[in-house]
């Protein structure tokens, strides 16, 4: 049988793409792309010529028995999304399964990811730390965010610019405004940066200052550097009020 090849992309800076993951795309009898005008740029960077076929959530359900014939019948195939690894808040997870139930090799390549940098970025715990994504944007949102109250590792949240600021609002006021956390958008691109401080000093930074590009959030668990230091509070670099910005 085939194999099923699961290919990070870049999620900003093109030099990200592993020279591995470029074979296996050149290599592979057919490339799934979550969106094909995206991934065809990529493609067409690095001379690749392979043929695309659209693979994303809206059709994941009625396109994967078919994919997975192919796999069987030999077929090398590459998945990937738009950006990052395909199955991290991106489509991948059903048809990595679905090809697994059916005793096909499923082969995940290691490479970009956005979660991993800004939890390193932010300067808190990352021993032990839980990945929550995308928050719903309605129906449980609430609920999931109680649910994190008690949450002692760092937890980490993809946003988008338009309800960054909802989100860090609902965790300042579930967690406590003074609980440590980091903000990182743009990762690997141009204008990358990661500000760090408390919820409710993120708060006031983004009501003045309006979020663009994509967001990752981190912040500090339940009793692991969730508040900050006393000794510190009177340094220069951390009066009240402020954030520290890191810009790449």
């Amino acid at each position: 049988m085939g194999v099923l090849y699961i290919v990070p992309t870049p999620v900003g800076n093109m030099e990200d793409m592993t020279m591995r993951a470029i074979r296996i795309l050149k290599e592979a009898d057919l490339v799934l792309a979550e969106d094909t005008r995206t991934s065809g740029i990529l493609l067409q960077h690095f001379d690749i010529h392979n043929h695309l076929v659209a693979h994303h959530k809206f059709n994941e359900h009625g396109t994967s028995a078919g994919i997975v014939e192919r796999l069987k019948a030999g077929q090398t195939i590459a998945l990937v999304s738009d950006a990052g690894t395909p199955g991290i808040s991106d489509p991948g997870f059903f048809l990595a399964r679905e090809a697994a139930k059916a005793g096909i090799t499923v082969e995940t390549l290691p490479g970009p990811t956005a979660c991993i940098p800004a939890l390193v970025d932010s300067g808190l715990p990352c021993d032990r730390f839980c990945f929550e994504g995308f928050l719903p944007q309605k129906k449980g949102r609430q609920t999931r965010i109680d649910q994190l109250r008690s949450e002692t590792r760092t937890m980490v949240f993809y946003e988008s610019p338009y309800r960054v600021v909802k989100l860090l609002t609902q965790l300042a006021d579930a967690f406590g405004g003074d609980r440590q956390a980091s903000v990182s958008r743009e990762i690997s691109k141009l204008h990358e940066e990661t500000l760090r401080g408390t919820l409710s000093e993120l708060v006031a930074h983004f009501n003045e200052t309006a979020p663009r590009g994509e967001f990752v959030v981190v912040v500090a668990g339940c009793d692991r550097q969730g508040r900050k230091d006393p000794e510190s509070a009177g340094e220069e670099d951390d009066k009240p009020g402020k954030v520290k910005l890191n810009r790449k």
